[in-house]
């Protein structure tokens, strides 16, 4: 009801009092609420409760009109005055007053700055975790419209024996550009060669492999990223870059080192043993070593970069090229700058940092015993601390030298805004003070200077160690060092590289999904593999608050191997080669690994059938014309690596693709893997239940055709070697559903007197005209195979087209009256036996079918 409506009900309201002699009042909504706040006012109870509550409330000593006064008359400018004035010459009172407002206002500065802090990262995180999902998806469609490209939707054998998986996403990637493929090719290489290597129980470099591999493709602008990491592997790992000739077998086994599962006992057990430090102690120190490394080739490039200002000469020393260098970054118009401290007239502090940052420690200490006395006057026994920290073992003075390093630094240079800042961060080092202060001014001006100060100062005795580093750098979090996510820059990957060098190394594989690294990671132990319980379909890291973190190097390396397995399957099997490196993993962990390898190789082996051609006999094998099967190179590389003792074993474990879903498009390939595996019931089987649902079909597409002929030469090989499967129920429904196939197409060819041969050779429909024999097939109809009984129909209706047809040809035939009335009383007798057929099989079939029978039999009967 609207507004006009309802005004025009209240005017009728007092339509029957109306009287003429009265005038009519219409008051506006102020002046009725003002007569009604009037007639309130006059109420006499309004007084009276405001006086029984005030009664009430001073039983209770609340003076109620005091408080409403006081309400009524607050001031809130004044309501962080103090309670009592302040003398102006009470200054411990202004203090304290001023103190409390400053823990006030800090307080909530800080709740404010927490709470926008919160809100932040929980968009950053969701906005990570949409996108992840969002990648997932984009991978999921990219490969259905990818698959329908190439002629209709792909259904993967979802079906496994190890239950839900992550495994059973789409087996069709994207489609590859050439830049992708060269660098897939290159990497393909690699690891072909490290599985190689491992058949034949020697080592394999395989970390400075791929990092030469790395360069295969220039134009990617991750290239020199993916390459710096690499090399920070093989620093922490201490590869070497190349092994011994393997023809050299005695001098190989001698002298190469076993790199395969070199670090897994350490890195996978109690992270508080001596062993785990000294293993977290390596991998600081090889951090440090390949930012040496880097930050060197930096000062050789700018010098080349720069000959005129860095006036090298002809000294070709390491010393004289970092002066040169120094020259370059801090001399300028005849100057050096200002914080530089010049000592014999060269800037020493700054020439020995260098020479320390870029590894050369000895010529560091061969330059400051050259300059000792002049050094010795401006720091006193500086150069005796730096020879005893130069050749200490581990990088770590004494107790009483540090002590003495820090009452020098907190005496000299701690609050002094004019010491050298290279001065300083040399007294840092050596006596690792003040770990919290992690910046240097004009020393860590860059990522990697900042890196390799905090690995150079990480203490595995005291702070925490490499482990307090690392949570540090994940608080500062992946926007820190690539910047906001979603804008492509030449920071993306630092992260994944600062997480590498700190230990990480699940996170620096999820941040990158680089599979060569985790590869490389998994072959020397240093990688944490999630179970099955903590595998996530959506980002294959694992983040428990009671383990360590754990990364799924199966859903890894589907996601990588299905954007090519249709083209190389071979290729994608080597890289399902490397899961089971981790099978020494405890826990279970390492066997579920074996395990999804076997699904891995028995998924590659299944989708990669795209035309069932030489090139996939290839891959499985095949059947000689004698009947026994041929070895293929998976026959002989896969059992050692996927932990099977027999050639045998690795048939009977991988060609069996537990496909049997009958409208599946792979189930042609799935029935071949069986009967490779010699599970001959199975084939059975599935061949009954696939031609079951083909028999109903009136024409046949390319797969159809290609299971009937599958089934056909299966049939034959079977019944050459006298396989007893064929004589069980499964056997005789692929036997009967072949014969009902082979009448459809006789009758395409208008041959009904042989289709109808044919369908009376089933046994299935009684023809004699005989009511026993019609009663007994009815009584053995419920105990055919399922395949048989579904399709019912199909053989009654195809069996009564071609009575029919052959009645309307005898009918029009030239013979002889007598032979043509003989004809068409068998023909009739046969449609009638059918009809009683099929109407003792009540509720088989439906209305419309059983209508069409009758109609064909009236025809036959005229």
């Amino acid at each position: 009801m609207d507004l006009s409506a309802l005004l025009s009900e209240s005017r009728n309201l007092t339509a029957h009092l109306s009287r003429p002699d009265l005038p009519s009042v219409n008051l506006s909504i102020d002046q009725i609420e003002a007569l009604s706040r009037r007639l309130v006012s006059r109420q006499p109870g309004t007084s009276a409760d405001a006086d029984r509550a005030n009664y009430l409330l001073a039983q209770a000593h609340v003076d109620a009109p005091a408080l409403s006064s006081s309400v009524a008359h607050l001031n809130t400018a004044s309501v962080f005055s103090p309670l009592q004035p302040l003398q102006d010459t009470d200054v411990a009172g202004y203090l304290r007053i001023a103190h409390e407002q400053n823990l006030i206002s800090t307080i909530e500065e800080a709740r404010k700055d927490t709470q926008h802090q919160f809100y932040r990262v929980l968009d950053e995180r969701s906005q990570k975790d949409w996108e992840a999902k969002k990648k997932r998806v984009f991978e999921e469609l990219g490969g259905r419209v990818a698959s329908a490209d190439r002629g209709g939707p792909l259904s993967d054998l979802r079906a496994s024996a190890l239950g839900k998986s992550v495994l059973g996403a789409s087996t069709a990637g994207p489609s590859l550009s050439l830049q992708m493929q060269s660098k897939m090719m290159a990497y393909d290489r690699v690891v072909s060669d490290l599985n190689n290597a491992r058949l034949q129980g020697t080592s394999y470099p395989i970390v400075h492999t791929l990092a030469n591999a790395s360069h295969a493709v220039a134009s990617d602008p991750r290239s020199y990223q993916m390459t710096q990491n690499f090399h920070t592997l093989a620093k922490i790992t201490c590869e070497p870059p190349a092994l011994p000739s393997v023809e050299h077998s005695s001098a190989h086994i001698l002298n190469a080192p076993r790199l395969e599962r070199k670090f897994a006992k350490i890195y996978l057990g109690d992270p508080e043993t001596r062993e785990a430090a000294a293993l977290r102690r390596q991998i600081a120190k090889g951090a440090c070593e390949s930012l040496e490394e880097q930050y060197w080739d930096i000062l050789e490039r700018t010098i080349q970069a720069r000959p005129m200002e860095a006036r090298l000469g002809g000294d070709p020393s390491i010393a004289n090229r970092v002066r040169a260098y120094l020259l370059v970054r801090y001399y300028r118009n005849g100057e050096w700058e200002e914080r530089i401290e010049l000592v014999a007239g060269q800037p020493v502090w700054a020439k020995l940092f260098y020479l320390v940052r870029t590894g050369h420690v000895q010529e560091a200490l061969a330059e400051a015993l050259h300059l000792q006395q002049a050094i010795e006057n401006r720091e006193p026994s500086f150069v005796n601390h730096f020879k005893t920290w130069i050749e200490s073992p581990d990088r770590k003075l004494p107790k009483a030298h540090r002590d003495h390093l820090q009452a020098v630094y907190n005496a000299h240079m701690l609050h002094s805004s004019t010491a050298d800042p290279f001065k300083l961060a040399l007294y840092k080092l050596m006596g690792k003070l003040e770990p919290q202060r992690r910046s240097v001014p004009l020393v860590t001006t860059t990522t990697e200077d900042w890196l390799w100060f905090q690995l150079a100062m990480v203490d595995e005795d005291e702070d925490g160690g490499l482990r307090a580093l690392a949570d540090v750098l994940l608080g500062y979090g992946e926007r820190h060092f690539d910047g906001p996510p979603n804008q492509p820059g030449l920071r993306r990957g630092v992260w994944a590289g600062v997480l590498l060098m700190c230990g990480q190394f699940e996170r620096a594989v999820a941040a990158l999904w680089d599979r060569p690294l985790a590869i490389a990671l998994a072959y020397h132990g240093l990688l944490r593999v999630a179970s099955r319980a903590e595998t996530s379909d959506v980002t294959p890291l694992s983040l428990s608050p009671n383990q360590p973190p754990a990364i799924s190097l199966s859903t890894l390396i589907w996601r990588y191997v299905r954007q090519f397995v249709r083209m190389d399957a071979k290729e994608a099997l080597q890289y399902v080669y490397t899961l089971p490196l981790s099978s020494d993993q405890p826990g279970g962990v390492g066997k579920e690994q074996v395990d999804f390898a076997w699904e891995l190789v028995r998924r590659i082996i299944v989708v990669s059938n795209t035309d069932g051609g030489p090139a996939w006999e290839e891959l499985v094998g095949g059947m000689k014309p004698d009947g026994t099967k041929f070895v293929t190179r998976s026959d002989r590389e896969a059992p050692p690596h996927l932990h099977l003792d027999s050639i045998q074993a690795y048939h009977t474990t991988s060609y069996s693709p537990r496909a049997e879903a009958e409208s599946n498009d792979l189930l042609t390939s799935a029935i071949k893997l069986y009967n490779l595996a010699e599970d001959y019931t199975t084939v059975i089987a599935c061949l009954a239940r696939a031609l079951g649902v083909t028999a109903a079909q009136p024409t046949l597409d390319d797969k159809g055709r290609m299971l009937e002929k599958t089934a056909a030469e299966i049939l034959r090989h079977y019944e050459r070697v006298n396989k007893a499967q064929l004589h069980g129920q499964e056997g005789n429904a692929v036997v009967k559903l072949l014969k009902i196939r082979e009448a459809r197409e006789a009758k395409e060819r208008k041959n009904d007197e042989l289709a109808l041969d044919i369908l009376e050779n089933t046994d299935l429909i009684p023809l004699s005209g005989e009511m026993s024999k019609i009663i007994r097939r009815v009584e053995e109809f419920n105990q055919l195979h399922p395949s048989l009984q579904k399709n019912l129909q199909t053989y009654l209706t195809l069996t009564m087209d071609a009575l029919a047809s052959a009645h309307r040809k005898a009918k029009s035939s030239g013979v002889a009256e007598a032979t043509r009335q003989m004809k068409l009383t068998e023909i009739r007798k046969k449609s009638r036996s059918l009809m009683n057929f099929a109407g003792m099989l009540t509720y088989r079939m439906s209305p419309e079918v059983y209508e069409y029978l009758t109609r064909l039999d009236v025809e036959n009967a005229l």
